[in-house]
C-alpha cells in the first residue's frame, strides 16, 4: 500500500472511530457506566492515535486492516442505539464500511456449530431482523437451528 494510500485509507478510519466514540458517548451501551464508557473512548482515541502515529513497519495495508478489525468488532456483533447510529453515520459519510452478516455462514452451513454461535444468534437475532439484514425465512430457520441446538445440548450431544 502506498503511503498516500495508507494515509487515505487511515483518515477514513478515523472518521469511523470519531464515529464510533460519538455513538457511544450519544447512546451509551445498555449495561455501561461512566467507567465503561471512559474505558470504550481511551480505547478508541488510542486506536485512533495508533492509525495516525504507527511505527514505520507498521504502515501497510495488513496493519491497518488489524485496526480496522480492532475499531469494527464492537459494531460488527453488537446490538442497540448505539450501533444502529454508528452504522447510519458511516453509511451517510459513504465510509464503505459494511456490518457484515455473520449469520450467512450459519445458514449456508444450517446448523449452529458451538456455543459462542449460539450466544452470537440469540443476541443479534431480532436486532438483525429489525435492520432487515435477514428475511423473515432465514429468521425463521435461524429459530429452527436454535431449537436444534439446544435440543442437542440438553441431550449432551
Amino acid at each position: 500500500m502506498a503511503k498516500s494510500n495508507y494515509n487515505e485509507h487511515a483518515q477514513m478510519l478515523c472518521k469511523a472511530i470519531d464515529i464510533a466514540i460519538e455513538s457511544v458517548k450519544k447512546f451509551p451501551p445498555k449495561g455501561f457506566d461512566n467507567n465503561h464508557l471512559d474505558h470504550f473512548v481511551k480505547t478508541y482515541l488510542e486506536f485512533r492515535h495508533g492509525v495516525l502515529n504507527p511505527a514505520p513497519q507498521y504502515k501497510n495495508g495488513k496493519s491497518l486492516s488489524y485496526k480496522k478489525n480492532d475499531v469494527l468488532t464492537y459494531f460488527q456483533e453488537g446490538t442497540g442505539d448505539a450501533v444502529h447510529y454508528f452504522w447510519k453515520q458511516v453509511n451517510e459519510l459513504n465510509l464503505g464500511y459494511k456490518r457484515e452478516n455473520k449469520l450467512a455462514k450459519i445458514l449456508k452451513r444450517q446448523k449452529i456449530k458451538d456455543q459462542i454461535e449460539y450466544d452470537f444468534v440469540i443476541d443479534v437475532l431480532v436486532p438483525y431482523q429489525q435492520e432487515g439484514l435477514i428475511s423473515e425465512s432465514d429468521a425463521k430457520a435461524i429459530s429452527e437451528m436454535i431449537l436444534e441446538f439446544e435440543k442437542n445440548i440438553s441431550k449432551g450431544v
